[in-house]
């Protein structure tokens, strides 16, 4: 093998004083230069790793590939290995381009690659269906798995799989009664939402000063601190709590284990270490051509006590890390696996990393976020990190762009399933991109989410490309985001909107100073029912939106600069235009919306707003009133198939005189065939009964059936004052109406303070207002206004 090394290098150098041709045959010969090992849970790692005496880790792998040449490939062949700490490549396992390695589950094998020890019990009686079992030897107890079952820390509340928040939540929780049932809390975890519902707090309980009253540490997992919420919460981790069936308690005293029904499980498993593989380079020194192919990845512990560090300006602290950790790489992936319950992340892209691959895998009930690119905040200029801090004009630094290269940049995120993220920590996303550049995230499926499904935390640097996205089933435990979501407290931005303005006015160079490069987000189709479809917030700027549907929420555009938003489909929602700075260079035009605008504190209204297309004359009124849409026009946009979520437009159209241009509706999403197999199905909208005027006279809403007041027979029927207002028609039981407490033949007055006049003001105020999570709301009964407070989740 020497030998032909040395003749390599030897052509190679004639190739450069010689011909092309030469270069070529190099090439060929370096491609024909492949190997294989092997690597089994009967091998040893004295065996040479063929695949009749395979390694037994891949530890052992690795040490043995650094002295190969040329391409080659570690196949890991079927069973669970257990790691006791992660595989590490470093920059001495690099590879030259065309020698690459990678390792990769033996074809129809199923490989699983797991950060659990699998500890022996011997089970013996407790008290009821608890049985207990004594542990030997040192082992961590922060999530127990049974086989394929996750269980539960015991908790309060117990564990519901239909509750909205954390599977479970009271508000007494904390309540001095409660305490009192407790004699040992220390070490009991609290979780709770922000008092916003941006994020959530995590504290570990570290003593009980006196009968009623805890205390604890914790509570740096928000960058804007604003205390709990006073409902969604729960505590686990306390032995008085341990009542239902999958609950487990881990005495650390007398190291006993209790498990409620444990049945004959002979070993549980215990993660033992947050990472699985990390790839620890620099930008100086990168790990290049490594790749994982094909295995499961589990078992890893839970890290919400370490997110911690605050990302820039943003509500969001982070975790750098995730069952996968890559720092300082290029050109390394992970591809096509399955990241299963893990207690964290899934993929951490941290500080720099080049043209690095995340494909084809599926993220299943993760502890938090699927994929998470964050730059070093070195990297950036004039930082700032708390939402109301700002740095001053005087004292900014107006070069463009990065100070350094410590960021990942080029890499993409691609034909991945996302599902049921979030479990632990709810401030997350399918793909949350920080202190990046140049980030393509290409046809997910990303569904059942705490909170956005696609995240963008500020302008820096940009260039980013969102398509062919599937994203709905999100905003669920949060409120006031979107499907997709951003925000871009860069450099110019200030928290106060009176010195913004003048900092915009006088200094309108600012703007692009660190959103240099477009974001693109196009032929995406996102549902939100808790919030926008698209929500870009608080000054996100320089992005080209265009050939989207937004299912439910609509599109919102608050604070920023130069955004062009065109050829969109906007289904039961519209464009809410927030807060705009003078001389935005905003472009709002050929989109197609299906209700009048929402604006908010819109007094100059952009660049261009027009060639859109109103669902009736009315809505259209209403717009040109603030000075837009002077060629716009309304009408039956004329759907192919809207039933089945088919939103092109027929020929004859009145949105393809406007310019609209049809795009494809059948693109949206994962494209393994595997994966497809999986996914769920986004729910489509229903189209609900419209009256000549246009307006909505019956709706589904929160379990149930409305319907407009309709006439004086109504009138009389119901003792109303006028003819205004929205009779509830059925209530069913278990609804969330009827856990509000209303009932068949309220009639709907008020939402938030806001009067209903008809249905359709009711569904317009309640896609304003629904992410906040409740609301409250007056209906007429008995010849009387009442008071009810209305879960909107």
């Amino acid at each position: 093998m020497g030998r032909t090394i040395v003749y390599l290098i030897m052509l190679k150098t004639l190739a450069k004083r010689i011909s092309p041709l030469a270069a070529l045959i190099v090439l060929c010969i370096q491609t024909a230069w492949a190997a294989d090992l092997y690597v089994a849970r009967n091998g040893s790692d004295r065996n040479p790793g063929s695949k009749e005496k395979p390694l037994a880790t891949i530890d052992a792998a690795r040490s043995k590939v650094r002295g190969m040449r040329g391409k080659v490939t570690v196949w890991v062949r079927s069973g669970t290995y257990y790691l006791t700490q992660p595989v590490v490549f470093g920059p001495e396992d690099s590879r030259a381009e065309g020698q690459e390695v990678i390792y990769k589950a033996f074809p129809g094998e199923k490989v699983t690659i797991s950060g659990a020890a699998a500890v022996p019990v011997k089970w013996q009686p407790h008290k009821g269906q608890v049985q207990k079992a004594v542990i030997a030897g040192p082992a961590v107890f922060d999530q127990l798995f049974i086989g394929d079952r996750k269980l539960h820390m015991a908790r309060y509340p117990n564990f519901d799989p239909q509750a909205s928040h954390f599977g479970g939540y009271s508000a007494d929780v904390l309540s001095p009664a409660r305490i009192r049932s407790w004699k040992h809390p220390e070490g009991a975890f609290i979780h709770a939402m922000h008092k916003h519902e941006w994020g959530d707090y995590h504290y570990r309980v570290t003593g009980k000063p006196n009968d009623s009253t805890l205390v604890w540490e914790g509570g740096y997992q928000n960058n804007r601190q604003m205390g709990m919420h006073d409902k969604y919460r729960f505590i686990e981790n306390l032995p008085e709590e341990l009542d239902a069936p999958d609950e487990w308690f881990f005495d650390t005293k007398t190291k006993t284990l209790y498990v409620y029904a444990p049945g004959d499980a002979r070993e549980v498993l215990s993660p033992q270490i947050r990472h699985l593989f990390e790839f620890r380079g620099s930008a100086e020194k990168p790990v290049r051509n490594i790749a994982i192919e094909g295995f499961e990845l589990a078992h890893t512990l839970r890290t919400f006590m370490e997110t911690r560090e605050p990302l820039l300006r943003s509500d969001w602290a982070i975790y750098r890390g995730g069952a996968v950790l890559l720092e300082g790489t290029e050109h390394c992936a992970v591809r096509q696996c399955h990241f299963n319950a893990i207690g964290g992340n899934g993929v951490f892209f941290s500080n720099y990393n080049r043209d690095g691959e995340v494909s084809g895998c599926h993220f299943d009930q993760t502890g938090a976020s699927g994929v998470c690119f964050a730059g070093d905040p070195a990297a950036v200029r004039s930082p700032a990190f708390e939402y109301h801090e700002s740095v001053p004009y005087a004292r900014m630094d107006l070069i463009p762009g990065p100070k350094t290269n410590n960021y990942p940049a080029g890499c993409r995120v691609s034909d991945n399933l996302m599902n049921g993220l979030g479990r632990v920590e709810k401030q997350v996303a399918g793909v949350e991109i920080s202190m990046s550049m140049d980030i393509t995230v290409s046809h997910n499926t990303i569904s059942n989410v705490p909170r956005a499904g696609i995240n963008v935390s500020e302008g820096t640097w940009g260039g980013h490309v969102i398509e062919y996205n599937d994203v709905f089933n999100t905003v669920l435990e949060t409120g006031d985001h979107g499907s997709f979501n951003s925000w871009g407290r860069d450099r110019f931005w200030h928290p106060v909107r009176e010195t913004m303005d003048s900092l915009a006015a006088a200094h309108p160079a600012m703007f692009l100073l660190d959103a240099g490069k477009t974001i693109t987000i196009r032929n995406n189709r996102f549902r939100c029912d808790h919030g926008w479809d698209i929500d870009l917030d608080d000054g996100s700027s320089n992005y080209h939106i265009y050939n989207n549907v937004c299912l439910n929420g609509g599109l919102k555009l608050r604070e920023g600069f130069y955004r062009v938003v065109e050829n969109n489909i906007m289904i039961n929602n519209s464009f809410h235009p927030h807060v705009w700075f003078a001389q935005s260079g905003d472009v709002f035009r050929r989109n197609i919306v299906t209700k009048p605008y929402a604006p908010i504190r819109v007094e100059e209204w952009g660049k261009e707003v027009d060639h859109n297309l109103f669902p009736d004359q009315q809505a259209l009124e209403k717009a040109r009133r603030n000075g837009t849409d002077g060629h716009s026009l309304a009408g039956d946009p004329m759907f192919v198939d809207a039933a089945n979520g088919d939103y092109r437009v027929k020929p004859g159209s009145p949105a393809l005189r406007l310019g609209f241009v049809n795009f494809d509706m059948h693109a949206f999403g994962v494209v393994s065939p595997a994966l497809r197999s999986k996914a769920d199905k986004v729910p489509l909208p229903v189209a609900d009964p419209v009256t000549a005027a246009g307006n909505r006279s019956e709706a589904a809403w929160l379990g149930g059936k409305l319907r407009n007041v309709n006439g004086l027979g109504d009138r009389s029927a119901f003792g109303l004052p006028d003819e205004k207002g929205v009779v509830v028609e059925a209530v069913p039981e278990n609804s969330i109406l009827a856990k509000a407490g209303m009932k068949q033949g309220d009639v709907i007055r008020v939402l938030n303070h806001r009067e209903i006049g008809n249905v359709s003001e009711l569904m317009d105020v309640y896609q304003e207002v629904n992410w906040m999570g409740e609301g409250e709301v007056a209906v007429f009964r008995n010849q009387a206004l009442q008071k009810l407070t209305v879960s909107f989740k």
